[in-house]
């Protein structure tokens, strides 16, 4: 057997946590390889998740004519039923783009790219078994070793998978038809955007979830607001209910049984059941990994294993297994991993973004943790109906919450809903970071007509509720 090829550090996965690990590492002036099981780099976040998702949701917006009836009273969706090709043809485009643009990023920090499956053989040395054609497999020796094979969406065996029109999340980049019915299994993150994905689009669609709410862990406000505007656009939702059994015959609708022995009947069925990380292929046990009973890969704070020169990021460690984290954890990984102290930990703040629609973002406490950790706090609400970018958009109903500690007005959390939500949630994001309060909003001067001015309006509104606003002097002062 040939001698294993050198490097200082061998990255298993090519996802955002890995990509991320191998380009720091590579920066830092390390010898770097990263080994990636699919042609396209990228993982799930580029080539099956975050990027195609998030570019089908804008597909369904333009294509449903959302916008222009919101602005115009004026229905200008297309006056043809919508097509797969319709659906897909940018989610196609923007996806090949991204891939591209990552190996292109890959190949100009000078990382090695090997396609293939990897595994350990022990502690320092990784093989990588290539698909065929052409086969075959090298062996690859580490300095150090960082695991990002990243996650797959749980395929429960109660669902016939190998039915055409019995969908996971992955699959539904390949649809071959636009489901006239839909039931989401699952009123998750993934679910919750794919539900609303269809309705808008005129896919009747039933969510099953055997919660009572829809995205608890969501300030109440904020899921109360989601939860009307998916019914809105046309999503019945089944709440305290699972599937107990189902009947997929090959032509004809497909019948769901519920818990209460109720039946949803359907053209296509997506299970939104969670994602798994296939950590046994990477045969932990020769490198002396442990894993959780989860599967997942425990980690300290600097993302190293029970092993210390084998470290593990992204989906692989578990919450939150988002991109825009796991990317930071990849970079805080490698990192420690070249002994370089540019980067030695995350931010204690870190946003959510749900790209439903309407859109979601949140950073820091809701209203329910601050009452919960008996914080005396005051809230402050900034509409988009009140604001001129929000009427410009035709964006009614959205609004910005901000949850401020009541003796100092410090900033709590902050919680948008609305148009482009996941990029308004950044000012106060990093608000949060900084430790600010009120008086940065009310000091900072925003473009005007921006939805930035939501924060002036969010601050004041609580300012005004904490009964202080005629009485603070440095309030007063400030530029609002």
């Amino acid at each position: 057997m040939p001698e294993p090829q050198p490097f200082d550090v061998v990255v298993i996965g090519a996802g955002p946590a890995g990509c991320a690990a191998a380009n720091t590492a590579a920066l830092l002036g390390k010898k770097v390889a990263v080994v990636e099981k699919n042609p396209a780099v990228g993982g799930a976040a580029i080539n099956t998740g975050t990027i195609p998702s998030k570019t089908l949701r804008e597909t369904a917006v333009a294509l449903s004519g959302m916008r222009a009836r919101a602005l115009y009273g004026v229905d200008l969706s297309l006056r043809r039923e919508a097509t797969v090709d319709d659906f897909l043809r940018h989610e196609r485009q923007v996806r090949t783009v991204e891939a591209a643009q990552a190996r292109h990023l890959l190949g100009r920090f000078g990382v090695t790219v090997l396609t293939g499956t990897g595994s350990f053989v022990d502690p320092h040395t990784v093989k990588v078994t290539h698909p065929t054609p052409p086969g075959g497999s090298t062996l690859l020796s580490a300095e150090k070793v960082v695991v990002a094979i990243g996650s797959a969406p749980s395929r429960p065996p109660l669902f016939p998978f190998q039915h055409n029109r019995v969908h996971d999340s992955d699959e539904l980049l390949y649809l071959t038809s636009m489901p006239r019915s839909l039931a989401v299994v699952g009123a998750g993150v993934i679910g919750s955007e794919y539900a609303c994905m269809f309705a808008v689009l005129g896919t009747r669609v039933h969510l099953v979830d055997g919660r009572d709410a829809l995205l608890p862990f969501l300030d109440h406000d904020l899921s109360a607001a989601l939860a009307a505007a998916m019914t809105r656009q046309g999503v019945v939702f089944h709440w305290k209910e699972n599937v107990t059994a189902v009947t997929a015959p090959r032509v004809g609708e497909i019948e769901l049984t519920l818990t209460s022995g109720d039946t949803v009947t359907v053209d296509h069925v997506l299970v939104c059941a969670g994602r798994t990380s296939p950590t046994a292929g990477l045969n932990p046990g020769a490198a002396g990994v442990g894993l959780t009973g989860r599967g997942l890969i425990p980690v300290d704070e600097h993302y190293r294993t029970t092993v210390p020169h084998i470290y593990a990021v992204g989906d692989v460690i578990g919450f939150p297994a988002l991109a825009s984290t796991g990317a930071e954890q990849g970079r805080v990984a490698a990192c420690h991993a070249c002994g370089s102290s540019l980067l030695t930990g995350l931010s204690a703040v870190l946003p959510t973004g749900i790209y439903t629609i309407p859109e979601v973002s949140c950073a820091g406490l809701t209203e329910g943790q601050a009452r919960e950790k008996g914080i005396d706090y005051v809230v402050g609400r900034g509409e988009y109906a009140h604001n001129p970018r929000g009427q410009i958009i035709g964006d009614k109903t959205g609004f910005l919450k901000l949850v401020f500690r009541r003796e100092d007005m410090k900033l709590l959390g902050v919680h948008v809903i609305g148009e482009l939500a996941s990029e308004v949630v950044h000012v106060g994001l990093t608000a949060l970071v900084t430790g600010s309060g009120a008086d940065l909003f009310l000091n900072t001067c925003f473009n005007y007509p921006t939805l930035g001015d939501l924060y002036k309006l969010a601050a004041s509104d609580a300012l005004l509720k904490r009964d202080k606003l005629g009485r603070d002097p440095a309030i007063l002062e400030g530029n609002w």
